[in-house]
């Protein structure tokens, strides 16, 4: 599938204009209130529309195919997007912290604070529809980079919706230190969602065993399909973006022909790619004196 024609291509071409969108609402509202919690999530969206270009890129990479260089193809471009992005974010935490403390040193009231809510509102209000999408198609196909994106932007969404409820209590309540607190609150779950992409992308990079839900639904499929087999042993796997990669031991009676333990093969990666999606297969097949008795029984 061409980059022009892949659905995951062109969702990140679509996360670079909603983001860029969502700066232009959210500069709107820093500059019509000069309100340093406003100021901040500008900052952050920002964050925004830098990872949205990154996450185009890593998708780009690693739609490419297989290569000298490359044998295993260039998955692992979607982890090293996300782990990026997470140390951007952690910047981004740390220099709206700073906002933060300039703005407990030098109150001063929002100016036409309605305005800049409505702006503001609304760019969160795109976010949310968007950030939903993102993780939904990312889930969908695999992607790192997508449901990275999409944690990203509804971290945003959260962000602004906190940030919009107590900046209403601003020109209602005239507690000035309201705006530099929400400011800080906003820090700390930028740095909040920065660390949480991190860890999950290093694990990734890390090859990470999959969750047991996953493994246990690669052990029933190979017990399923792997008729006139006896045992499947060593079994691991690793998901790397939109690739399953899986290798084990499949035990057969000593006596059968190569053929027939081919064919046995062939309908157990057959049953895998059904289940769950794209994968590269490894089976080593063995004669029964190799059986362990501590694997997979195969169901007759």
């Amino acid at each position: 599938m061409s980059s022009s024609t892949d659905p995951k291509i062109r969702a990140a071409w679509c996360s670079v204009a909603v983001s860029l969108i969502a700066l232009g609402m959210k500069y709107a509202a820093w500059r019509v209130t000069d309100s340093i919690a406003l100021y901040s999530d500008a900052i952050e969206t920002i964050i925004n529309v830098v990872s949205a270009v990154a996450g185009l890129w890593a998708l780009r990479v690693a739609s490419l195919p297989p290569d000298h260089n490359h044998t295993y193809g260039h998955y692992k471009a979607e982890y090293l997007s996300a782990v990026a992005e997470g140390v951007l974010v952690v910047i981004t935490a740390i220099t709206i912290a700073h906002e933060a403390w300039i703005g407990f040193q030098h109150m001063h009231a929002p100016q036409d604070s309605w305005l800049g809510i409505a702006l503001n509102g609304g760019a969160g209000v795109l976010n949310l529809v968007w950030g939903l999408f993102l993780l939904r198609m990312g889930r969908a196909r695999h992607s790192p980079a997508l449901v990275a994106s999409g944690h990203h932007v509804l971290s945003d969404v959260w962000t602004s919706a906190v940030l919009i409820t107590g900046f209403v209590l601003i020109p209602l309540t005239g507690f000035l230190w309201l705006d530099p607190l929400l400011a800080a609150l906003i820090a700390v779950n930028v740095l909040r969602t920065g660390w949480e992409m991190m860890r999950t992308s290093i694990a990734g990079l890390m090859d990470e065993a999959p969750n047991s839900e996953t493994l246990g639904e690669i052990r029933s499929i190979i017990s399923h399909t792997a008729t006139g087999a006896m045992e499947a042993h060593d079994i691991r796997a690793r998901i790397v973006g939109a690739m399953t990669f899986i290798e084990f031991h499949l035990v057969v009676p000593g006596a059968m022909s190569v053929e027939e333990a081919h064919h046995i093969c062939d309908r157990v990666e057959e049953g895998l790619r059904a289940g769950l999606g794209d994968a590269l297969i490894n089976i080593h097949v063995e004669p029964e004196r190799k059986a362990k008795h501590t694997g997979v029984l195969v169901l007759p």
